[in-house]
C-alpha cells in the first residue's frame, strides 16, 4: 500500500496551453505516451459513493473497471480509496469473462454493499513529471450512462498532481499556483444524468 497526496487543479480548456507552458518551463518530462482511458464506475442503489465524495467523507472509495481502448485489451478492477491516513489505489487485472460477470451481477463491497455499474467515463490523458510530482492532464471527457445514454462532455480539463504523502501539501501547491478544485469525473457524470434521483 502506497499512500500519496493528490491535488486537483481547475484548468479551463482555454487555459490549458498556459498551464502546459508553465510546466514545460519547469522542465516537465513526458512519462508515458498520450492515451485514451475508459472507466466503468459502480455504486450502490443509494449512490453512497457519490454522496460520500460530494461530502468529502472518509473513509470512502470509488470502484471502477478501467481499460485502454487503443492498447492490448487488459481490464483492471480498481478501488480508489480515501482514508484518514491518505489516498491509495488497489488494482488487479481481471479476465474478460469476469468483467462481463461483474457487469451482470455487480460487485459486493464491505463498506457499500452490493454495487452495480452506473456510468462510463471516457477521456484522453497525458502524463508528465516535474521534479517529484506526477501530473496527469485529462481532456475530451465524455460521460455515458451504463444503459448507453450520452450524458454530455465536460467543459473543463481535469489536472491532477500526485506526490509522496511525505511531501508538504503547501509546498506542492506553491509549486503550482493554480486554483484548486474538488473535480470528480464520476460525480460530474452522475450529476449530468437527469434520470438518477440523487
Amino acid at each position: 500500500m502506497s499512500f500519496r497526496i493528490e491535488e486537483k487543479l481547475m484548468i479551463s480548456k482555454n487555459s490549458l496551453i498556459d498551464f502546459k507552458r508553465f510546466i514545460f518551463e519547469k522542465k516537465a518530462k513526458l512519462l508515458y505516451p498520450k492515451r485514451i482511458i475508459n472507466s466503468l464506475y459502480f455504486d450502490n442503489e443509494k449512490y453512497q459513493m457519490y454522496d460520500d465524495s460530494i461530502e468529502g467523507l472518509v473513509p470512502r472509495k470509488k470502484i471502477r473497471i478501467r481499460h485502454y481502448p487503443n492498447e492490448k485489451k487488459v481490464l483492471y478492477l480498481e478501488l480508489k480509496i480515501s482514508s484518514e491516513e491518505g489516498r491509495f489505489k488497489k488494482r488487479k487485472i481481471i479476465e474478460e469473462k469476469e468483467f462481463y460477470q461483474l457487469k451482470r451481477d455487480g460487485i459486493f463491497d464491505e463498506q457499500y454493499g452490493f454495487c452495480k455499474p452506473v456510468l462510463f467515463v471516457n477521456y484522453e490523458r497525458e502524463y508528465f513529471l516535474v521534479d517529484d510530482v506526477r501530473i496527469s492532464i485529462d481532456t475530451d471527457i465524455t460521460y455515458t450512462s451504463y444503459i448507453g445514454s450520452h450524458l454530455g462532455n465536460d467543459s473543463n480539463c481535469a489536472v491532477e498532481l500526485k506526490a509522496n504523502y511525505k511531501k508538504n501539501k503547501n509546498t506542492l501547491l506553491n509549486q503550482f499556483p493554480f486554483q484548486r478544485t474538488r473535480f470528480s469525473k464520476y460525480c460530474n457524470g452522475i450529476e449530468k444524468n437527469q434520470f438518477i434521483n440523487i
